[in-house]
């Protein structure tokens, strides 16, 4: 039996006052002011209390909390009728057309507590939509209690290796094996920690990341640059990402590193050997921008041997421009599939990053071939980002990131860390599968949207039908 690996969880209560989505207005004008059972008193969530308190020690004009939790007990059983259900016009200005409000608050939430969230009402959404909304899983064996996710007796590991692999074991006359054992690193959980691509950005919101990552044993990767003398306890969770030009300038740091990251370019073989005579453990993985010929370059670059490789999108998952662009599950796809009839994906491995918002953004570009993912806005948004971007244009954050406690910070990080590997966990238990390396590339346990409708409305409509709009 593996052992079973955990990660600890902490409230962490939010420092500023979080944007609700719903709040209960009054109009006061219209009440007696002295009913016997008046409804506020009876909310059992407490929020005009709290909006009390909240009201009497702040000092400015009072302002409504919207921390209502939408179950409409006070509205409907108000003798007056005076109050009524609002949604917070603030709560609309979050995130943007991708980073959608909805999952900002999601993410707050799971940072705060690290827990699942539990929305009770169903999903109420379209039937399908954009990016990964197009695409479904397999959920099958979720009436096998024994495999219940978190609350099953069978242990799902969520652990992955990252390295090159071996095609095959090579054994001389007496049984001995003749290859050198692989260069692998396991990291614990799917996912690794990257440095978000803006932020308000300091020293303590580096140590914040670090200890996270130290505390789960997982890897963080970071620029070499970035990399300040508060990080030297956790330099073993720290993966340095560097150029060609800078290797030499920061080979202490690949010196002490079990993965280096390489940003590919056209001297990438000079950048991996001079990596590789530095540190010869270490794995080393190329950072490559994801284009609609990225396919073809991964079959080259598996061919000649490389690690593995870092593939990235921007941060809305798109790939390419204008009539070229795609969203990231379908170049991955394509990756993944020409690989497989190579022959050489088990020996490298694929990590994905770009638009990468929720734990089932994760699993689904899994299955669609990568192996592990990297990301870091959502575990900015942890820090209680608004997503506001002050910081991309020289403003002061509304939520100072740059001044919160490393220690406080790595607490949510850990928080958002367990919520989304539970949450893995239930898809992976819902789908029957024991370890998460299991689910790479099996899109047999899923459904796209424009694989049906091609079958559906293809032979009727045409090509209109037929061709891939889900992720635009």
């Amino acid at each position: 039996m593996p052992k079973k690996y955990h990660i600890d969880t902490k409230t962490a209560p939010p420092r500023y006052t979080p944007v609700g989505k719903f709040g209960i207005v009054d109009f006061n004008e219209d009440c007696a002011g002295a009913c016997k059972n008046c409804v506020k008193k009876e909310c059992i969530y407490e929020i005009y209390k709290k909006e009390g308190i909240f009201n009497r020690e702040i000092d400015g004009p009072a302002h409504y909390l919207y921390t209502c939790m939408n179950c409409l007990r006070c509205v409907q059983g108000c003798t007056r009728a005076v109050l009524t259900r609002v949604i917070n016009p603030e709560f609309r200005w979050l995130g943007d057309d991708y980073w959608k409000p909805e999952i900002v608050l999601t993410l707050w939430y799971q940072a705060e507590t690290g827990k699942l969230p539990v929305s009770g009402a169903g999903y109420r959404g379209p039937f399908a939509g954009p990016g990964f909304d197009s695409m479904w899983t397999d959920m099958s064996e979720i009436v096998r209690p024994t495999r219940d996710g978190i609350h099953g007796r069978e242990y799902i590991s969520t652990s992955v290796d990252i390295g090159r692999k071996h095609a095959a074991l090579i054994f001389d006359d007496r049984g001995e094996l003749e290859l050198d054992p692989a260069n692998i690193v396991e990291n614990p959980i799917p996912f690794i920690l990257q440095k978000p691509p803006f932020g308000d950005y300091s020293e303590k919101m580096h140590e914040a990341f670090a200890r996270a990552a130290h505390e789960m044993n997982a890897l963080f990767i970071l620029d070499a640059a970035d990399i300040t003398a508060n990080l030297k306890p956790f330099r073993n969770v720290i993966a340095p990402r560097v150029k060609q030009s800078e290797i030499t300038k920061y080979a202490k740091h690949i010196k002490n590193a079990r993965l280096v990251e390489l940003v590919y370019d056209a001297r990438y073989k000079a950048g991996v050997a001079a990596i590789k005579k530095l540190n010869p453990k270490a794995v080393v993985s190329l950072y490559v921008a994801l284009d609609k010929a990225s396919h073809t370059l991964a079959a080259k670059l598996a061919g000649e041997g490389i690690e593995c490789i870092h593939f990235r999108a921007d941060t809305h998952g798109r790939v390419g421009k204008g009539k070229d662009e795609e969203f990231i599950k379908d170049t991955f796809r394509r990756i993944h599939t020409l690989l497989v009839e190579q022959g050489t994906r088990d020996q490298i491995t694929l990590i994905a990053s770009g638009g990468i918002a929720l734990p089932e953004h994760m699993a689904k570009i899994i299955l669609c071939g990568a192996d592990a993912v990297a990301t870091g806005m959502p575990f900015l948004l942890a820090l209680e980002c608004r997503m506001c971007m002050n910081c991309t244009r020289g403003l002061e954050c509304p939520v100072t990131i740059h001044a919160a406690p490393p220690e406080y910070g790595a607490q949510r990080i850990l928080n958002l860390s367990a919520a989304w590997r539970n949450q893995l966990i239930e898809v992976l238990g819902a789908m029957g599968i024991r370890e998460v390396r299991r689910l790479r590339g099996e899109v047999g346990r899923a459904m796209f949207i424009e694989d049906l409708e091609a079958a559906t409305f293809g032979k009727i409509f045409g090509d209109r039908k037929k061709a891939n709009p889900a992720g635009k």
